[in-house]
């Protein structure tokens, strides 16, 4: 057989190897070389089996899955590519970025800095001089990456045990005031950026305009009917995240740095939901600024804590479901990789009960990175990931058994092949990414 076949029947018989280009991230187990990471690279050459750049990261905390990301975008930053780092929860990226001379943005409650996620973007540059169909291709992506976000915050609320609905005439309803508010209903030459508040008095407070549009008789039938919306954009506009994401956004990222780095761990207190919606706005915020992106804007967008964005509903599964599309799609012409950080598969399982739309849109994010590394597990962890990715039994003992023993060891699945990776940090690195601060201050 040949040796693509080999090593899924003799676990000593490595898989081919990958080119030596792009971070060198250690060294390859079975075939005692060095094991480099390109995930741009690979998906540009047709011997290696990737066709999208974006990596999931699956490992037992403590078993090295925050040095292997810090390590991937330090060592990546000699090829040209910048790091973004959108909402850290626990400030593990502060001292990667004060090394590159970069002070971290710090977003909580008594901070200074604001973030509107219905930000325009870099898309509403120009507005006044673009012809008719590009003013409509770009007002469709952005009246698009709002609407996601919107359905996203939306359904994160609860009634009782029961996620807000937001359907199509929820949908029409937001599109049109969004339209209203920007000016872009009116044929504006120059739309006006707009934010969360001011949608929430536009519905609480209809204009005849938006009581037209969306086909409602009367104020009282429109106000009946968008009782839920309203009420729950409320809840973001005067609950715990009030004066975070409902102002306009009064920073300015340096995309010339090597390193940017949004920090959350303020919000730690306000509870799960709260981290997840926070990072479900900053998702949002940022997709809107890398809308067009340079020829030769290589950036790594690493995503922590990811479970709790997704445990918000099937609407916050979707908005990770388009970050991820949108890197795929950039593919070729520099762009981003999407490094996405879990504990665990049920981590993507926990969106829904079994066999629910979000729990099916959950799994088929799994196709969307075709770079996974899996990190030390127990057991019963690892027979998730392997009736999820359909592993092995060698592949299994490898994840709950030697990569358990030390940190930095993983399994690297690359398309539809495996390595054994045993991540290797400079003394400096060791010293720069370790996040036991508070452990070891408390002992």
């Amino acid at each position: 057989m040949t040796s693509d076949q080999a090593p899924v029947l003799w676990p000593f018989i490595s898989a081919p190897s990958l080119p030596p280009t792009g971070a060198l991230m250690g060294i390859d187990q079975l075939s005692g070389g060095s094991f480099y990471c390109d995930p741009f690279g690979w998906v540009l050459r047709d011997d290696v089996p990737v066709t999208n750049p974006n990596i999931f990261q699956f490992a037992k905390p403590g078993t090295g899955k925050s040095g292997t990301t810090k390590s991937f975008c330090n060592r990546m930053m000699p090829f040209g590519y910048r790091t973004l780092i959108l909402g850290d929860p626990k400030d593990e990226y502060e001292a990667l970025c004060r090394a590159h001379g970069v002070e971290p943005f710090v977003v909580g409650p008594g901070m200074a800095t604001r973030i509107n996620p219905l930000a325009m973007g870099p898309l509403a540059q120009g507005w006044d001089s673009l012809s008719g169909e590009e003013a409509r291709r770009r007002a469709t992506i952005i009246f698009g990456r709002w609407l996601t976000l919107v359905r996203g915050l939306v359904g994160s609320m609860r009634i009782g045990q029961d996620h807000v609905p937001f359907g199509p005439d929820e949908s029409d309803v937001v599109r049109i005031g969004l339209q209203i508010l920007t000016g872009y209903a009116a044929g504006d030459t120059h739309i006006r950026e707009t934010t969360i508040p001011e949608l929430w008095q536009l519905l609480h407070n209809p204009t005849p305009d938006l009581l037209t549009r969306s086909r409602y008789d009367t104020e009282r039938q429109f106000l009946d009917e968008t009782r839920l919306l309203r009420n729950a954009l409320g809840q973001l506009v005067t609950g715990t995240l009030a004066g975070l994401f409902d102002a306009h956004t009064n920073i300015e990222i340096d995309w010339r740095a090597p390193i940017q780095s949004l920090s959350l761990s303020r919000l730690d207190p306000l509870g799960d939901e709260a981290m997840g919606i926070a990072l479900l706005c900053l998702n949002s915020w940022g997709r809107g600024l890398r809308e067009i992106a340079e020829p030769g804007d290589l950036r790594i967008v690493v995503r922590d804590e990811v479970w709790k964005q997704m445990r918000l509903g099937v609407a916050a599964v979707m908005s990770f479901d388009a970050d991820l599309r949108l890197s795929r799609g950039m593919a070729g012409k520099g762009g981003d990789i999407q490094f996405a950080n879990l504990h665990k598969p049920s981590d993507l399982l926990s969106v829904g009960d079994a066999g629910s739309q979000a729990t099916m849109i959950a799994k088929d994010l799994l196709e969307l990175a075709d770079i996974k590394i899996l990190g030390g597990q127990k057991p019963r962890v690892a027979d998730e990931l392997e009736s999820m990715l359909g592993l092995g039994p060698i592949a299994q003992s490898l994840i709950s058994g030697w990569a358990m023993q030390g940190k930095g060891r993983a399994l690297w699945s690359v398309g539809d092949s495996a390595y054994k990776v045993q991540t290797v940090l400079h003394p400096i690195e060791r010293d720069l990414f370790y996040t036991n601060d508070a452990i070891a201050a408390a002992s």
